[in-house]
């Protein structure tokens, strides 16, 4: 027997288990749906649902058409993903104005300004707004537009009535005035001026509908 001490075993390569290769692929298919929602937001927003199709999308992703219907059956259920985007992104703009006073007018005032500001700067907020024109047009379950934001107006301004921050008989009646100054705003400011002057066509809204002597003294 030889004296001649083995050297030891070489490690083998440490294999990737299949958690995490699981994990790998699913954090480049959100990725890959993120980019590909991104683009599709971007076109809707430019071009409008009727002109965009799946290639438009995959082009402005940067994808194959086939890694675009890996996520999206078709063009309808791009749009209802944006379209849900749309509203996550709304709430997600105005909840820190909602961590201030709601029952200060002021309060109503920033929600219509950073909901103005999305409508100039966010593409999804764009296309949101577009996709809800053309529902006609798209064949899937899209939500019903502007329910929850009214009632969000209404319940602030009901607030604001109770505390006897502002002056309104009517809290429902003023959510969907300014509901729809709003709406329609961004809306005239779009084909005017492409969105650039929104904030301050908002601004007049409030200054007219929520003026220091509306409020409460």
């Amino acid at each position: 027997m030889s004296n001649e001490r083995k050297a030891p075993p070489l490690p083998l390569p440490t294999a990737t288990s299949s958690d995490d290769t699981s994990h790998l692929k699913q954090e480049r298919a959100i990725h890959t749906r993120r980019t590909i929602l991104n683009a599709a937001a971007s076109v809707f927003a430019d071009s409008g649902f009727p002109a965009v199709t799946i290639k438009d999308v995959a082009d402005k992703a940067e994808l194959t058409k086939g890694a675009v219907y890996f996520h999206f059956a078709n063009k309808e259920a791009i749009a209802a993903a944006v379209a849900d985007e749309f509203y996550r992104r709304l709430n997600e703009i105005i909840a820190p104005v909602l961590e201030g006073d709601q029952s200060s007018p002021a309060t109503v005032a920033d929600v219509m300004t950073e909901v103005a500001r999305g409508f100039r700067d966010d593409d999804f907020i764009k296309a949101g707004s577009r996709l809800q024109i053309e529902r006609p047009y798209i064949k899937a379950d899209m939500p019903v537009p502007y329910v929850g934001f009214t009632d969000l107006l209404t319940e602030l301004l009901e607030n604001c009535r109770k505390a006897g921050t502002l002056e309104t008989a009517d809290p429902a009646a003023l959510a969907r005035v300014l509901r729809s100054a709003l709406f329609g705003a961004q809306h005239i400011s779009w084909v005017q001026a492409d969105r650039q002057d929104v904030v301050d066509r908002v601004q007049e809204i409030v200054d007219v509908f929520l003026p220091p002597d509306r409020q409460a003294g």
